[in-house]
Formats: structure tokens, sequence, C-alpha cells
């Protein structure tokens, strides 16, 4: 199956890929184009856009309609891309600095506005192609090349800022939970608005060296340990849920879409004129 995907949708001649060995980011993109084969789509309704950083090297690889844009400024080009032919699906792929960071201002107008962007972050917790510094979801005390001796930010809880932002679909899961990515990011996508899937990933390069995490397999059993469905967390007590983090379907609600408003709008001048 892995194999048909990658005949079906990535660019042979851009393979094989630059990941670090060891990182999640492969793993995640493969749920993504899952995720979009397994809901018929053809390559000609999607576009996919990225920023700039490590995940942002996927719609290099994909055989769709792609734009590789300007550090944080995805989510921008994403809403022109969308206001411009409302039929495309439009997915975002971004990391945590690209997202929240830099583009943190318009992760937030986009949520408000309800648009019907996809958007996925590949959260490595950490600037992996620029050095490792660290970045609005590295865990606080953790280091970074630009905190060596721990970083005394608190950390992004990203689906909560998403939600609170105004986003209609959130939902969170990890590279070692590769299949719960598939469902979030169909769910997502079937979703009329603006939706947010957080996929935790794992970088043993950078975070991983800098905060003596062990290896890849050392960092995926972590993920394996310490995510719990948010199902599952609603028959524990607050004492075993310690230190853990949800994963699963997190907040889901029905809103005007805004390009829908939009051709409201236009379509109410018009018949004025």
């Amino acid at each position: 199956m892995s194999s048909e995907l990658v005949k079906k949708y990535f660019r042979y001649n851009r393979l094989p890929h630059i990941w670090c060995p060891g990182c999640g980011h492969g793993i995640i993109l493969r749920s993504v184009v899952e995720a979009i084969d397994e809901l018929g789509y053809s390559k000609d309704e999607i576009c996919i856009v990225s920023g700039i950083g490590c995940s942002s090297r996927a719609p290099g690889y994909l055989d769709f309609n792609t734009l590789h844009t300007t550090h944080g400024r995805a989510l921008a080009f994403a809403t022109g891309i969308k206001m411009a032919n409302p039929n495309l699906k439009v997915i975002v792929i971004t990391g945590d600095g690209d997202c929240a960071a830099i583009g943190g201002n318009h992760l937030i107008h986009a949520a408000r506005r309800n648009i019907d962007i996809t958007t996925i972050v590949f959260n490595n917790n950490i600037y992996g192609m620029t050095g490792g510094q660290y970045s609005p979801t590295t865990p606080q005390g953790e280091k970074g090349t630009t905190a060596p001796y721990g970083n005394i930010d608190k950390n992004f809880n990203l689906c909560e800022l998403a939600k609170a932002a105004g986003a209609t679909y959130v939902g969170r899961s990890t590279a070692y939970h590769a299949k719960l990515i598939t469902k979030l990011v169909k769910d997502a996508i079937q979703n009329k608005g603006f939706s947010f899937v957080e996929a935790v990933s794992v970088c043993p390069t950078y975070y991983g060296r800098k905060n003596k995490k062990g290896n890849a397999v050392n960092m995926m059993k972590f993920l394996k340990d310490n995510a719990v469905n948010v199902k599952a967390a609603k028959l524990l007590d607050e004492e075993q849920l310690k230190g853990k983090f949800l994963i699963g379907e997190l907040y889901k609600s029905i809103e005007p879409e805004y390009t829908d408003e939009y051709n409201k709008i236009i379509n109410s001048f018009q018949k004025e004129r």
C-alpha cells in the first residue's frame, strides 16, 4: 500500500526525501496522503501550501497543486487561494515555529474567520531545519541552541489556541498513532470551516539530542506511553492523567464559513446595482 501511495501521489524525481533518519515527518506525511486517497479526491481538487521549515519540505515531494511560500505566511497564501477558488480543498502543512511563531497572527485570524482550510502542524518541538532554536512548543525548561540553559517561556498548547481563536475542528495525534492522524485529517478536510490538526512528531537530531531523549525509538515510545485518547481519558482520574497529553478529536462545531459569507455579500451587492 505504501509504495502504491508513493507511485500515485509523490514526485519521483524529488525522492529520496532529505528528512533526518528517525524523523517522524515521513510517517505523518504518509498518513496525510492516505487520508486524501481514502476520501477519493483527484489531485486537481487538492492544493497543498507550506511555509518554511522541516515540515514545509512536504509540498516539494507531493504531486498535487502545491505552493512553497515564505516563512510563516502559508495561511496568508492559502487564504488567497481559497478566496479565488472556494471549490479547492486547501491544505496547509506547517511546523510549530512556522505556524505559531512567525505565522502566529495568520493562524489566529484564519481560525476566527472560519475559512475552509485544513491546517496540519508537524510539531517537533523545535526549529529543526535552521539549527535547533527553541520554538513556541518547546516545553518550558527544555533546551535549544538559543536556550542552552533551558527555555523559560511557557509553551503553547496549539490545539487550545486554535479552538480559542475560532477553529471549528481541532484534533491531535502523534507519529506513533499514524492511523489516528489519517482519521483526523479525513474529518478535518470534510469539515466546512477552519480545521486544525496537530501531529506530534519526533526530532532525534536536535530536540532529542539536546534534551537527552534518547534515540528515535525511545522518542516514539514516549509518544506511545504518554498520549491518551480523549475518549479513554474520561475514565481516568486527575492523578492517572498527570504528565499525559490528549489525542483524538478535541473539538468540533458548526458555524458559518468565510467564503460562503463573502459570496453572500457579493451577491447582495450585485442585486442592488
